[in-house]
């Protein structure tokens, strides 16, 4: 699954910051928890104190799936440590070789996507998935490559396998091997449902590298649907056969692709290509059979626009007045107001959204969750309620330092309920005050029943719920007085959403005719009603105040749309017995038939937790387990800047990274070894660096012209980096916020140097360096959106401070400091920097690097005792395109910086024995940066590349330099 690493967001800030340190910062936990670990034949678990029970329930489940979860691909994963995450409330996990181990966010989702199977047991069956999908890489080239370089072999072997085959493969196994996968639930796949009924089916190199004008389906959906077809057509086997093919020899383009036409006769296009003919006439033919669609009205104001744009997650603030979600490839998440008025109206951009798809207003006032980061911690992260006052515009914060999902406001928004599950897997509705958040009432749930997007009832005195258990799901209402709960329909394997109280009723969404639609419960009856029949998907009705409407949003290929009719009970067509199952979706059955152990899977997944087997627990100790080698022999330096044979360790719960290894420089031909560590489980990261190796290089001795006196020595340098920074983010609002500070002590000391002269920039061999550093760096940047090339608000600052204050021969001191703003440019997408820095270098006998940035053009850097330097940017793009050059290159964007930079450099020079004069450089530059956003050979991660033509007023010409590639993660 998708892995949101919040604690990352200022990563792109931190870097540089301390410009010394190799070890990047990796999201951590508090140092106070304490560790447990559960070993099972296969497994260890490894978890918090007082997570047991789920600690068992997850080993037991692993150990079952153990076998069937990889025999369709011929594999039996070898022993993996899971860790449990619990201090974070984003619903998330992955699987990952470097190091080797998985890891499990233990707070449900509360969208959809969770159908009817608890969160922890689809995590279990997706990313065990991945495990053997990794681990099948052991086999062909792998078995020499596995040896000589470690669990890193595994990413070697796997480097031509796209990412639609890991993610949607696994998503297959979910929806073999459980009740519920995502391929059951009509919403994964309903915007590749929408396009090919809407007739937008696109080329493959557009469908597996996307786009950043249409809704192209991630690789989760692409995947899935791909997968699964060659599964129904070709047996449950054919990608272990594809893989075998594929190991034998993976490393040049397009081998994945040859690997299949080997196996089956189709390359990857030719499958692509079935597999959406065979889904456009599945799903035709299924619309046939439906009846008329519901007639709806369009609420005005929403944007026409031919750049994917979404209205979702509707809810009125008065009749003619309704407040949704704006979002898509155009913007950033915006609440906008909708109605009888005309054009929309922007209210609010919220910021890290935890579930969008709870929005709720009562009393005036709307509510929704955000993600805040503790700010050291990156796996502590919080789930705080934003209350919006929606005529004054004046927001709070409701439950700060919380865990609150799903939450809404009581008709008149004096209440809130909310879903709350703790750092012990144990979930409950929770009723607090609206404006002090006190928690009023914790409602009973002795069976630990997962509870999902409450609702208030019209007169604020009853609560109706989605209430997920080990049998399926069901509709509760409940009295937070006395606790109290009715079960509205039978508990089925149905995975009903979005309940929405009225009257007599309950609006809910479910995908009983296999496609999401709206439908109601009659509360004293039991009788249910299907309310719409729309083509794609109906989603999150809401009642109008004076219950004469129905609003919700409507899926369309261009994007969801806000529609409204008329709530009539009279329209609503009867149904016979509350559905008990959902309709499969296509190759659900297929993949299910095809999986050995789905049956008993499924039955366990769904059994007590008391029923699995009981293992032993005991302590674990991160600092006893801090070093754990997971790839060695040829491996990337952590800085990731050469290659180098050694090894890379890190921990499970990654408090220490390290890193030894030995790199040969091929253009001076020299041999250097370097040691790492960096330890990140206190307050401080605490970096240690050692380095020892040799130069080699040619200078002119002269101090006169002609230059003709060229010598070469060869020397040696040891190199030791101590010290410590300080990682935060603080992010609290649609502003990306991040600072570090760092200080760092460095010594240099050269042996073996022999020529007469050298570099102010190197020390010498009576002259060792003993330098400190600090630096902060600060960055506030606004959100974009996936067509923004560059910010349009916020500020970034970098401080350092360097200098020799241990009274040796060699010594100097350097100042810089550099500030930037972002502002919006003249149009959409377009952005302004402007840039400013001053650096103050004291040059007796050595210079530092560069503290702040250098006119660009230049092709070397002039060391002056000051420098003030300011630069401005224009950032636009120039054309959103989907040029494909055969299965070769594709490319999604051009655009191009415009630049000026000027700077004024001077130092005081010698004149006579007895007077300094001050010389000056000034420079006036200015140029423009053209750059491609391209895909090559299939590859998703898009890459971005291109050329600088700039004027150098000290060169007095116009330079031509390529720009380095970026490969945007």
């Amino acid at each position: 699954m998708r892995r949101l690493l919040l604690g990352a967001l200022g990563g792109l800030f931190f870097a540089g910051a301390a410009g010394a340190q190799s070890l990047p910062v990796i999201a951590q936990n508090p140092p106070d928890l304490r560790w447990r670990e559960v070993r099972t034949p296969h497994f260890r678990v490894l978890y918090p104190a007082g997570l047991d029970s789920a600690a068992q329930r997850t080993a037991g489940r692993l150990e079952a799936v153990h076998g069937p979860d990889g025999a369709t691909l011929g594999v039996q994963a070898r022993p993996l440590a899971v860790v449990l995450q619990n201090q974070t409330t984003v619903s998330n996990g992955f699987v990952t070789f470097l190091p080797r181990h998985a890891e499990f966010f233990t707070t449900p989702q509360q969208g959809q996507g969770l159908g009817t199977v608890d969160w922890l047991d689809g995590l279990v069956v997706h990313e065990f998935r991945h495990v053997n999908q990794f681990d099948k890489a052991r086999e062909g080239v792998g078995r020499a490559l596995v040896p000589l370089l470690g669990d890193g072999a595994l990413g070697v072997a796997a480097v031509g396998v796209p990412q639609w085959f890991f993610e949607g493969d696994a998503v297959g196994s979910e929806t073999a091997l459980t009740r519920s996968g995502r391929g059951r639930i009509p919403s994964f796949g309903v915007g590749l449902r929408a396009n090919l009924l809407s007739g937008q089916r696109y080329n493959y190199q557009k469908a597996v590298n996307g786009s950043l004008r249409d809704n192209v389906p991630d690789w989760y959906v692409l995947g899935y649907f791909m997968t699964s077809y060659l599964k129904a057509h070709r047996g449950p086997d054919v990608w272990a056969r594809v893989l075998d093919e594929y190991y034998r020899f993976p490393f040049y383009p397009f081998s994945f692709s040859n690997s299949i036409r080997r196996t089956t006769g189709l390359r990857v296009e030719d499958l692509y290509a079935r597999t959406m003919a065979d889904l456009d006439s599945t799903w035709r033919t299924e619309r046939a059979a439906r009846p008329a669609p519901t007639e709806v009205r369009e609420l005005a104001g929403q944007a026409d626009t031919h750049i994917f744009t979404q209205y979702q997650y509707p809810q009125y603030v008065t009749d003619s007045t309704v407040l949704a979600l704006k979002s898509g490839l155009n913007n950033v998440p915006q609440l906008v107001l909708l109605g009888r008025h005309g054009r929309e109206r922007k209210v609010f951009t919220p910021g890290l959204l935890n579930i969008p798809e709870m929005l709720s207003v009562g009393g005036g006032a709307a509510v929704w969750p955000e993600f805040r980061q503790q700010p050291r911690w990156g796996e502590r992260v919080f789930s705080e309620l934003k209350i919006l006052d929606l005529t004054t515009g004046r927001l709070r914060t409701v439950g700060r330092g919380g865990r609150y999902a799903a939450a809404a406001l009581s008709p008149d928004g004096a209440r809130l309920v909310a879903v709350r599950t703790s750092a012990a897997y144990r979930h409950a509705l929770v009723v607090l005050d609206a404006r002090s958040g006190a928690i009023l009432r914790e409602l009973p749930n002795p069976r630990n029943d997962f509870y999902q997007q409450p609702r208030w009832t019209p007169d604020g005195r009853r609560i109706v719920a989605v209430a997920l258990s080990a049998a399926g799901k069901t509709l509760e209402l409940l009295d937070p007085a006395t606790g109290a709960a009715q079960r509205l329909l039978p508990v089925a394997n149905v995975n009903l959403a979005n309940p929405q109280p009225w009257g007599d009723y309950v609006l809910y969404n479910s995908p009983q005719s296999g496609v999401d639609n709206i439908y109601a419960v009659n509360t004293a009856s039991g009788q249910t009603f299907r309310v719409t029949n729309r083509p794609f998907g109906a989603y999150h009705a809401a009642v109008s105040p004076d219950g004469q409407h129905l609003t919700f949003h409507d899926y369309r290929a261009t994007g969801a749309r806000i529609v409204e009719m008329p709530l009539d009970p009279a329209a609503w067509t009867l149904l016979g017995p509350p559905a008990l199952a959902d309709a499969p979706g296509p190759y659900a059955a297929a993949l299910a038939a095809g999986e050995p152990g789905a049956a008993r899977i499924t039955a366990l997944l769904a059994a007590p937790d008391s029923a699995g087997p009981r293992y032993g627990v005991r302590r674990y100790r991160p600092v006893a387990h801090a070093f754990r080698v997971f790839s060695y022999g040829v491996v990337q330096s952590p800085a990731g800047n050469a290659v180098t044979v050694g090894l890379r360790s890190q921990d499970f719960l990654s408090t220490t990274q390290a890193f030894a290894g030995l790199s040969y420089d091929q253009t001076e031909r020299t041999f250097a070894g370097t040691a790492a560590v960096s330890y990140q489980g206190r307050f401080p990261v605490l970096d240690v660096e050692a380095s020892y190796g040799g130069r080699n290089a040619s200078r002119y001795v002269d101090r006169t012209l002609p230059l003709d006196s060229l010598r070469r020595d060869q020397w040696q340098v040891a190199r030791l980096l101590v010290g410590a920074r300080i990682p935060l983010v603080l992010t609290k609002s649609k502003y990306l916020q991040a600072l570090t500070l760092g200080a760092y002590y460095l010594h240099e000391q050269v042996y073996g140097y022999d020529l007469p002269t050298r570099l102010y920039s190197e020390t010498g061999p009576t002259t060792p360096l003993h330098a400190l550093q600090t630096s902060l760096s600060y960055a506030s940047q606004l959100k974009q959106s996936a067509r923004d090339v560059a910010p349009r608000g916020g500020a970034t600052l970098l401080a350092t401070y360097r200098t020799t204050p241990f009274g040796t021969n060699l010594q100097a001191t350097q100042v810089g400091a550099q500030a930037a703003v972002y502002l919006p440019g003249l149009a959409a997408h377009h952005a302004l920097r402007l840039r400013a820095g001053y650096q103050y270098q004291q040059q007796n006998q050595y210079n530092f690097t560069a503290a702040i940035s250098y006119p660009r053009a230049e092709t070397s850097y002039l060391s002056f005792d000051r420098l003030a330097a300011a630069s401005a940017d224009y950032h636009l793009p120039l054309a959103f395109v989907h040029w494909s050059v055969g299965r070769v290159l594709y490319v999604q964007r051009l655009r191009a910086d415009v630049f000026a930079d000027v700077a004024r450099g001077s130092s005081l020079v010698p004149v006579s024995r007895t007077a300094n004069a001050r010389a000056t450089q000034d420079f006036r530059n200015g140029g423009a940066d053209v750059l491609a956003l391209f895909n090559v050979f299939h590859l998703r991660t898009p890459i971005e590349a291109g050329l600088r033509v700039a004027y150098s007023s000290y060169l007095q010409r116009w330079v031509v330099q390529p720009l380095a590639l970026n490969v945007r993660l």
